[in-house]
């Protein structure tokens, strides 16, 4: 007898159910956020303040000769704004304030945005392990983590600024670096202990699956939407440790520009009213761009907690 050959095709309700859950999906983590910025006009303009003001301070400080901008003129001594063709003035050396501000906000930028990939990664990696595998592995990182916690931070970092010699960016990023990864790691641990109990990390480990694939193609792509948010808002947190820090001149050497720098000016009570544009820029820049990413922050927040409650 011959057999009934079955047909692959899709019968037309079959093919609406499948058309309808495609239509009803959640949309993704990016997509999320991306609508919430759209809706959200005020976080919208803080977005493109942010992001044009990198690009424009990036692109602005290869035109600028660094040494020669240091350089100090005596005819320039505390030009006032819009004279002798300074548009912020200069300060008691005569350099240009503006051209300070765009190589300062750099590097300040610069820091910061390396400081926040190399302590989020390390930070990352430390509570994906130490909450995956938990036990005597979490009891080591943990107790390590402690002791990190009691170390006098700011003044072990002053003290290895003082004693590194011919620091530069690069060291004082690696420096902040060390200590500032200790949050993030915290925070990834509490999110992946609660991960491990979930169904899907059982099934995994029941079929076989390597530890290190659970962990990186699993588990982190459940926390990515707590690890945007905090990545966010830790870059705008070490815009402030580096600005501190260079205020009060342990930050980058000297001769270096920095917005911390720039705001050390107001160290001195005569800047303060008499030459107010030798700091005060510096101290509204900072100000705003890390108001604005702080906004962002908690947009990006919102965004993921509402993404996830639909999933």
């Amino acid at each position: 007898m011959k057999r009934k050959k079955h047909s692959n095709k899709l019968t037309p309700e079959l093919a609406d159910l499948m058309a309808t859950a495609a239509t009803q999906a959640p949309p993704s983590t990016l997509k999320t956020i991306w609508q919430e910025f759209k809706a959200n006009r005020p976080a919208f303009g803080s977005l493109i303040v942010v992001v044009g003001f990198i690009v424009i301070v990036i692109l602005a400080s290869f035109l600028i000769n660094v040494p020669r901008m240091m350089e100090t003129s005596i005819m320039h001594y505390y030009s006032k704004p819009f004279q002798d063709g300074l548009w912020l003035g200069a300060d008691s050396g005569g350099r240009s304030i503006a051209q300070q501000l765009i190589v300062g906000a750099r590097n300040s930028i610069g820091i910061a945005l390396g400081l926040t990939v190399i302590s989020s990664t390390w930070g990352i990696c430390w509570g994906l392990i130490s909450g995956y595998y938990g036990g005597k592995v979490d009891l080591v990182l943990q107790r390590i983590y402690d002791f990190m916690m009691i170390i006098p931070m700011l003044m072990t970092i002053i003290v290895l600024v003082t004693i590194i010699p011919n620091y530069n960016a690069f060291s004082l990023t690696f420096i902040l670096a060390v200590f500032y990864w200790m949050g993030t790691s915290r925070l990834i641990r509490s999110r992946v202990l609660a991960e491990t109990q979930k169904d899907y990390v059982a099934a995994s480990k029941t079929s076989g699956s390597r530890d290190l694939k659970i962990i990186f193609r699993e588990i982190l792509p459940n926390v990515s939407s707590l690890i945007i948010v905090d990545t966010t808002l830790s870059f705008a947190e070490n815009m402030g440790v580096e600005t501190g820090l260079s205020y009060l001149g342990f930050g980058l050497p000297l001769g270096t520009p920095s917005l911390g720098t720039l705001i050390a000016n107001a160290n001195d009570p005569q800047n303060i009213t008499q030459y107010w544009w030798t700091w005060l820029p510096a101290a509204v820049i900072i100000i705003l761009l890390c108001l604005a990413i702080s906004y962002i922050g908690q947009v990006i927040r919102h965004s993921t907690m509402a993404g996830q409650q639909r999933s």
